[in-house]
């Protein structure tokens, strides 16, 4: 009985470490990942140059506004009250005209990044899945900058987790597969 006892144990004992250790975790720093990536780089060019021209525009709406306004205040003293309060007028409205679009630049700018962006986030987590998949790996944490805040967890040993950078860089077919 005792004999039974003890192997049960022993199988028990030898079930719960081949599975503990059949679970495989890995971490990816994405922050490394991304800006080498040559779509990145592509996006970021996109987003300067969407945002020079949305610059553009605003300076242009904001030298029309300061063209009326010096021309409203070099004339004013010979405006009659009703066209001074037109021009008044017509000067707060620009003015909210400027407020406005801003607003809406700002607005379009993010919703530019954004559909950028996404596609290049996609293709990097897609190359993490491969590999992680090909690895055999149960979970695979992002840990950017190495905190464990950045990776949402609140904690993480990072000499415990295998660190897949290199493999999902390689993967990307991105030159500096070193790992950061």
């Amino acid at each position: 009985m005792k004999k039974i006892l003890k192997l049960t144990l022993a199988l028990v004992f030898i079930m719960g470490a081949t599975s503990a250790s059949a679970q495989k975790f890995g971490r990816v720093d994405l922050a490394a990942i991304v800006p080498n990536m040559p779509e990145y780089q592509t996006a970021l060019a996109n987003l300067e140059a969407y945002g020079k021209d949305l610059q553009e525009q605003i300076e242009a709406i904001q030298v029309e506004f300061n063209t009326k306004y010096l021309e409203y205040e070099k004339s004013v003293s010979t405006y009659s009250d009703t066209t001074r309060q037109m021009k008044e007028r017509e000067l707060q409205e620009m003015q909210q005209r400027i407020i406005d679009f801003q607003q809406i630049a700002q607005q379009d700018m993010q919703q530019k990044e954004a559909a950028e962006l996404a596609p290049i986030y996609t293709k990097a987590t897609d190359a993490v899945n491969k590999v992680a998949q090909a690895g055999g790996f149960l979970a695979v944490f992002n840990t950017a900058n190495n905190e464990p805040t950045s990776a949402g967890l609140a904690y993480f040993d990072a000499a415990a987790l295998t660190d897949l950078t290199a493999d999902v860089k390689r993967e990307l077919g991105i030159a500096d597969a070193k790992a950061e």
